[in-house]
């Protein structure tokens, strides 16, 4: 089933107006200071401990463990950006300090393999009592990710044989032989670090465990009561013996039974990534449908505009279908990140335009709408709608905030961020025997094995991309580029030309990617251009927030309203039904080298009685709509992305 080989981060270098900018400002400024903080070196934000814990696992200091029983996650994450980033830029003092840090996880490893300070530190006799609630899974599966892609980049293997050697002792005590724990995580993602280990070492047990994990999940979905009952004690609340909701984390059905996305949402992606990823690799076309009736699901009822997911603020939880409010939204940015994984992992299998657009859905919007223009403070939570006073303080918006924190005591977004800014080239494209799979219009220069390509582009900002082809073969190919879904070729404006030539781009196309096969000569020219105009965006009727509201959008970017732009009480702003936009970059202050929108529209205005019979007032006013990401860059103010409709 699998259509294209993955690219490596290393074939690729981001030459991009808008991504690199914000690549370097990961490498110079977000991981330094993410390093400092989980050294604990940054005053006045939460504090981390994450690395002194695997150095008191290690027997290198003394003292208690401190933090989330997942805290191991955050370095192995920073460790996965890292090494990405590396990738990307060589650091030698930075690569030194990762060394250390793996020298000293390697410490911590146990005699038997098992990995997790927590429990080696804290609660050693609790060691896999609690795969519900206690993340040991789940922090090996990070674990294992970051080694997969430290051995990757650098070559060097210590990390890769901790890990293995972790793993190794997972598949020993878990499985359906006679003897071991029919267990499954309580929070899915070690399933996608198998996957990883499974490549990096090519040891096919790795990938038949991530199958049976993935298989065992709802086969008997009292799992987790039963494994409770065996116990006398919970993690993060006192023990009871009420059975809980197992829908919470996907074990209510079989894999291949589950059509709704429900529970946690990161959980869900995470599990739903390697679903995705051991159907394309297995080539298991039963699997694949169960993953295909989850995206639709997902896509087509439980997705915000931004591309934002978990509309249940209890428990970060996908809400039911068309349940969408905009101010008590989740979307945490770890969720939109697992989204990118998902897409990602579906378009390996399933070459179809859906998948590239939804990960450019996310990129520009519900990922680094997680991170300040600054790198230095992060959102959890994505809300699409701001106000303060309410959001960040009543109760059923403290989840909400109206501005970003320095860090947080459960800091799974910050570094899950950074590692997907470092690893963009691996999203933009996919190669096989045949084809050449352009994803994503992103300047870069690719070293792929049919050819050097150079990208050169405008986008998101203007809808001008040219590749420039190099051949290493002289043997025809093709290469196939995504068009996003929103431009229209049978518009005069909208054209796609070869050596200065247009093609007829509809006859061409198939699933959102046009295919031009020919023996490609050196600096052959393949360029596009397409209108970049505003649009207004409706929702479904039954997403009952929405009704009468329309929501702006140019290219990929999904904009919003600020206070510090359109005045307080954004609720009475309204979007006129003929849109007159214009689209401005802006050459100064924060927001300087973004797109923003100037409309023509109108606020209506009471006679200030909390009840009255006149009706409001209709008054022109020039609105400015900015993109969604760069919200809370200039202070806490109100913010909505949907207006209604004049």
């Amino acid at each position: 089933m699998k259509t294209e080989r993955e690219v490596k981060i290393r074939q690729v270098e981001i030459r991009d107006a808008f991504w690199t900018p914000m690549q370097k400002k990961v490498l110079d400024v977000v991981i330094p200071y993410q390093e400092k903080v989980l050294r604990d070196e940054i005053p006045d934000v939460e504090k981390s401990h994450a690395i002194e814990n695997f150095r008191i696992a290690a027997g290198l200091s003394k003292g208690e463990f401190y933090g989330m029983v997942f805290q191991d996650s955050d370095v192995a994450k920073w460790l996965e950006a890292v090494a990405c980033a590396l990738a990307l830029r060589p650091d030698p003092a930075l690569e030194e300090r990762a060394d250390e840090i793996i020298e000293i996880i390697e410490k911590a490893q146990q005699p038997d393999g098992y990995l997790n300070t927590y429990f080696t530190i804290k609660e050693p006799e609790h060691r896999w009592q609690n795969l519900y609630e206690c993340h040991e899974l789940y922090c090996a599966g990070h674990m294992m990710e970051a080694a997969a892609a430290y051995a990757e980049v650098t070559g060097k293997e210590k990390l890769l044989h901790v890990m293995e050697k972790m793993a190794d002792h997972v598949i020993d005590r878990f499985g359906l032989e006679e003897g071991k724990e029919h267990g499954i995580p309580g929070h899915q993602e070690v399933e996608i670090g198998l996957m990883k280990l499974y490549r990096a070492t090519g040891k096919e047990k790795y990938k038949d465990m991530a199958r049976y994990f993935l298989e065992e999940r709802g086969k008997n979905p009292d799992y987790f009561y039963e494994e409770k009952l065996k116990r006398n004690w919970q993690y993060w609340e006192p023990y009871s013996t009420e059975r809980m909701d197992v829908s919470y984390n996907q074990a209510h059905k079989t894999v291949y039974e589950q059509d709704e996305a429900v529970g946690h949402a990161v959980r869900a992606l995470y599990m739903y990534t390697a679903m995705a990823d051991l159907a394309g690799t297995d080539g298991d076309e039963r699997l694949f449908g169960a993953c295909r009736r989850l995206w639709e699901n997902i896509v087509e009822k439980k997705l915000y505009i931004t591309g934002g997911l978990g509309g249940n603020p209890e428990r970060e939880a996908f809400a039911g279908n068309y349940e969408l409010p905009n101010d008590m939204a989740y979307a945490e940015t770890c969720a939109s990140i697992a989204m990118v994984f998902f897409a990602h992992r579906m378009l390996e299998a399933c070459v179809d335009g859906c998948y590239a657009d939804m990960i450019e859905r996310e990129l520009y919007n519900g990922t680094i709408s997680g991170m300040q223009l600054d790198g230095k403070s992060y959102f959890y939570v994505n809300p699409l709608e701001c106000v303060p006073g309410v959001s960040g303080k009543a109760f059923g918006y403290r989840h909400a905030l109206p501005v970003r924190p320095g860090w947080y005591a459960c800091a799974c977004c910050p570094p899950n961020l950074v590692r997907m800014i470092t690893s963009l080239g691996k999203y933009c494209w996919g190669e096989n025997d045949s084809t050449i799979y352009s994803h994503l219009m992103i300047g870069q220069k690719a070293e792929l094995e049919k050819a050097e390509i150079i990208v050169e582009t405008a986008y998101p900002w203007k809808g001008e991309t040219a590749y420039i082809i190099s051949p290493k073969t002289r043997e025809a190919f093709t290469l196939a580029i995504h068009i996003p879904y929103y431009v229209d070729f049978s518009k005069e404006a909208a054209e796609i030309t070869v050596n200065g030539e247009r093609v007829d781009a509809p006859a061409l196309m198939k699933k959102g990617y046009v295919y031009l096969t020919r023996k490609w000569q050196v600096q052959d020219r393949v360029e596009i251009h397409f209108p970049m105009e505003v649009r207004k965006i409706y929702a479904n009727q039954q997403v009952r927030e929405n009704a009468g509201c329309v929501a702006l959008m140019r290219g990929p970017v999904v904009y919003c309203f600020e206070e510090t732009d359109n005045g307080a009480g954004l609720q009475s702003l309204r979007i006129p039904g003929e849109l007159k936009a214009e689209a401005n970059f802006c050459r100064e202050g924060i927001l300087k080298g973004n797109v923003l929108l100037e409309i023509e529209g109108f606020r209506m205005k009471g006679d200030g009685e909390l009840y009255s019979e006149k009706p409001p007032v209709k008054e022109k006013q020039r609105l400015t709509a900015i993109p969604y990401y760069a919200w809370a860059n200039r202070g806490e103010n109100e913010m909505r992305v949907w207006v209604p409709e004049e």
